[in-house]
């Protein structure tokens, strides 16, 4: 049945870079428009977040909250300079780039081109730990000593996973070149450059505004937004019937489609993560700006045939899949996993 739907897939999509090509066309008036309504909202919360400290924190969370997938925003905008598709020139894509990284802390060309690797490597087996969350296959864990066991199982827990997990991430994996090949020096020299950028610019707002009221403010909404974005990774690349091979067997375009869903967010939360959820359209053509996905959506229902359309309700019992199970080829929990192993025991 797999092998029918995944041969049916490459004969429909068999022409798909001249289908997809007039989406992945920028437009310049979107694209203001759309940093107009991200960061001018932005920075307004942020201002109404630094007063609301002199009454509540609690009121300054939820500005946070709010504010959080606001700079999910500016970081798909960061996002798509980094695949050069934001906007025409290529220059104005590095420069809107870098100043959204002033405020997302994700530092612009590292992460770009660690995330253009993951694109071309997405559901490889060996490539698995780069712009996905950590996953072992069945084999692998259970050839695993029981402390390795024990250590991958609560890096799976949710706690971690998407709570301290993202914080890691955004502090730690996005500060230090923990990514690399050769050729990859100048790329890591741009990481130590966004690093002191980010420091700079964090002391002088501390020395001015306060650093007890800076940080409050500034750590709430990156701690959100990072939890809101790995959230979207593991969603997007964490479902039952996903698309994980080995090299020797891994194709494009069923990666991209079988491998990435399609979250299909209230409008109003499509809006807020710069349409994100088309991670389907996004994995086909990078080069689509985010203003142009649900476009391609529209006048091409044939993607949600084949493609896995998940509501946040139902995203939520994604939290259950912690193994890739490459004989069903489908991601399991460790419930069915201890079962199956009972099975083969007897």
């Amino acid at each position: 049945m797999e092998h029918q739907i995944n041969q049916e897939i490459k004969q429909v999509f068999a022409d798909w870079p001249k289908m997809f090509h007039k989406y992945a066309q920028p437009d310049t008036k979107k694209a203001i428009i759309q940093i107009l309504s991200s960061f001018l909202p932005f920075v307004g919360l942020w201002v109404l977040m630094y007063i609301s400290l002199d009454y509540s924190y609690w009121i300054t969370f939820g500005l946070g909250l709010l504010n959080a997938f606001f700079l999910v925003r500016i970081f798909i905008i960061q996002h798509d300079c980094g695949h050069r598709s934001f906007l025409k020139s290529n220059t104005w894509n590095k420069l809107i780039g870098w100043f959204c990284s002033v405020f997302s802390a994700i530092p612009f060309k590292y992460w770009a081109r660690v995330h253009d690797f993951h694109h071309g490597h997405s559901g490889q087996l060996e490539y698995r730990d780069i712009g996905d969350i950590h996953t072992l296959t069945v084999e692998e864990f259970r050839n695993l000593s029981a402390w390795e066991k024990f250590k991958y199982r609560v890096f799976r827990m949710p706690l971690i996973t998407f709570i301290v997990g993202p914080v890691l991430y955004v502090f730690i994996n996005n500060r230090f070149p923990l990514v690399g090949f050769n050729g990859w020096q100048k790329t890591h020299r741009s990481l130590y450059v966004n690093n002191a950028l980010l420091l700079g610019v964090y002391l002088g707002l501390g020395w001015l505004l306060g650093w007890k009221e800076f940080l409050l403010v500034q750590f709430t909404i990156i701690v959100l937004f990072a939890i809101i974005a790995v959230w979207f990774f593991y969603v997007q690349h964490q479902h039952e019937h996903n698309y994980k091979h080995w090299k020797e067997s891994w194709e494009y375009l069923l990666a991209a489609i079988r491998g990435s869903t399609y979250y299909k967010l209230p409008k109003l939360f499509q809006w807020l993560t710069g349409n994100i959820g088309f991670h389907h359209i996004h994995h086909l053509n990078s080069k689509i700006p985010n203003y142009h996905l649900e476009w391609c959506a529209r006048e091409n229902p044939i993607l949600h045939k084949y493609v896995t359309e998940v509501t946040f309700p139902e995203s939520l019992k994604y939290m259950n899949h912690k193994l890739w199970d490459e004989a069903s080829e489908k991601m399991i929990s460790f419930t069915t996993y201890y079962r199956l192993e009972k099975q083969l025991g007897t």
